[in-house]
């Protein structure tokens, strides 16, 4: 009997043993820091000269590792080496491929830390930060294995006397999997898991800022037993061999979370018919958020913003479910502000090996410059209340900046940041804070705070996000519990740790026999 899926729990770190474990782990990172990742193609390793140089954002003169940059002959090879596998893979049963996800589930389980350190040296991220990514990789093999099995079930038809019906759900064929940096374990597992247990086989081009964990992580789902070509591993260029695969024909589908840019970009590319194309490419997306969290005078303003402050500049405001504007009722809005100016003066910055350092660095000097110039932008647009300043000396780090009074229609209002920028803004009541936050392209996460049933009722009603919280921060979604993807520009709402998630990486199929 399928057991019931129950989340990872979290590491406690205020526990000695933990910590000193954990330290263990990081010192293990430490010393195979420089080493040297293959491409993998149909279980082949291949070691070019050309390569991806990973460094530690909190000391960009640390090298965390080399990866082998692949060229589009490497893409050709992979996408046939996928093709071979998925002829022998598809076959076998859902309820047996899913046993691979539990399998790989215990392994990273085992090397949870180990896996987790790795992330706080190539990602930037907080030991807790850290370790709610690993945990949360491990649920969706965990919830993704489960999934698989009812999927395999018969499906119910109505009857028809004289005929045996069925209804079954097969795999689509060969897939890219393109994830991004920013949880560098846990949405590419997510990712890739959900794609080739559903009986597909896949190309994983992991982010260029984090391909060390990402070859760590394809290691685990080898030792658990996924066959050779099922998964291949090609870290590259968007330029290089991004597109490239993309626009090639014998591309079933496309996988992707990541900018807004990037995702329209590709939902394009991947809607044109190319020469020999036998299908229409299925593309599912997750392209990022303008996140809000709404207070109102009814609201307990402590946790309000308690929750504000973790939303925007947990690991360092670089989730798409990050709250990057305050939208406040006039009532309460100086209050809100002062809180949350307190609460954020409190969180320090440095390097994220020191677990006291809540607040890390940015991932690299793209981003760096980016933050820096919206930045410039808020100070046109709002007035500085904390923060603003940027030290590039070792990492990549700004510090948590916040701007009050921004209008609504402001570029800090309406552009995705991806940094430690809050935009406060003033609303006249609840009705209108709404208003302000359903007024971008965006639909990813929000969050109310109020005590006042009605309001709560209208903004579970209007507030057009797919990830909505009341009376608790608008990040950290919970596999099984808050499925995850939004509306309009946010993505194609995939919903991933959710029920709908692996029938999107297969087709339905009806047969039907005389009897």
């Amino acid at each position: 009997m399928m057991q019931i899926f129950r989340p990872e729990p979290l590491t406690d770190f205020s526990r000695p043993e933990n910590a000193e474990a954990f330290r263990a782990a990081l010192a293990k990172v430490e010393s195979e820091l420089g080493l040297k990742t293959p491409l993998v193609i149909g279980g082949k390793e291949i070691y070019t000269d050309d390569e991806i140089v990973s460094t530690n954002p909190a000391n960009h003169r640390q090298v965390i590792g080399r990866s082998s940059k692949a060229t589009r002959e490497h893409a050709e090879m992979a996408l046939e080496a996928a093709w071979k596998a998925f002829e022998t893979w598809s076959r076998i049963p859902g309820v047996e491929r899913a046993r691979t996800l539990y399998k790989a589930a215990a392994i990273l389980r085992r090397r949870k830390h180990e896996i987790s350190a790795w992330i706080v040296k190539e990602a930037g991220k907080s030991w807790v930060e850290a370790d709610a990514d690993t945990a949360e990789a491990i649920d969706f093999l965990e919830y993704y294995g489960r999934e698989m099995e009812r999927y395999s079930r018969p499906q119910p038809l109505y009857p028809l006397p004289g005929e045996d019906s069925v209804l079954e759900y097969i795999p689509l064929g060969v897939g890219i999997i393109i994830p991004p940096w920013n949880f560098p374990v846990a949405i590419l597992t997510g990712m890739t898991s959900g794609a080739f247990v559903a009986g597909n086989a896949v190309i994983l081009k992991p982010a260029s800022n984090t391909p060390i964990v990402a070859y760590k992580l394809f290691e685990i789902l080898r030792e658990a037993g996924v066959p050779d070509g099922v998964v291949n591993f090609l870290p590259g260029s968007g330029s290089e061999i991004g597109d490239f695969l993309v626009d090639h024909p014998k591309t079933r589908f496309v996988s992707f979370t990541g900018s807004l840019e990037v995702g329209v970009r590709i939902y394009e590319r991947a809607a044109k018919v190319q020469p020999g194309q036998k299908w229409l490419k299925r593309v599912v997306t997750e392209m990022g958020g303008k996140d809000a969290i709404i207070v109102d005078e009814t609201a307990d303003l402590e946790a309000a913003a308690q929750g504000i402050v973790t939303s925007a500049f947990g690991f360092q405001g670089q989730k798409c479910s990050a709250c990057s504007r305050a939208i406040v009722v006039d009532a309460v809005y100086d209050k809100v502000l002062e809180l949350v100016i307190e609460k954020t003066k409190a969180l320090k910055q440095g390097d994220p090996v020191d677990p006291t350092n809540v607040i890390g660095p940015l991932i690299d000097q793209g981003a760096y410059e980016k933050v820096l110039s919206y930045i410039e932008i808020g100070k046109r647009e709002g007035r500085l209340v904390l923060g603003g300043e940027g030290d590039p000396t070792t990492g990549w780090y700004v510090k948590p900046t916040i701007f009050a009074d921004v209008d609504p229609k402001g570029r800090i209002a309406q552009e995705e940041i991806f940094g430690p920028v809050l935009a406060f803004i003033r609303a006249r009541d609840f009705d209108h804070a709404l208003e302000i936050a359903n007024d971008t392209i965006y639909g990813l996460t929000g969050s109310v705070y109020s005590k006042d049933r009605a309001r709560i009722e209208k903004a579970r009603k209007e507030f057009h996000v797919g990830n909505l919280y009341f009376n608790r921060k608008c990040t950290g979604a919970i596999v099984g519990v808050h499925p995850f993807g939004g509306f309009n520009m946010s993505g194609t709402n995939a919903k991933t740790g959710g029920p709908d998630y692996l029938g999107l990486f297969m087709q339905l199929k009806s047969s039907s026999e005389v009897l």
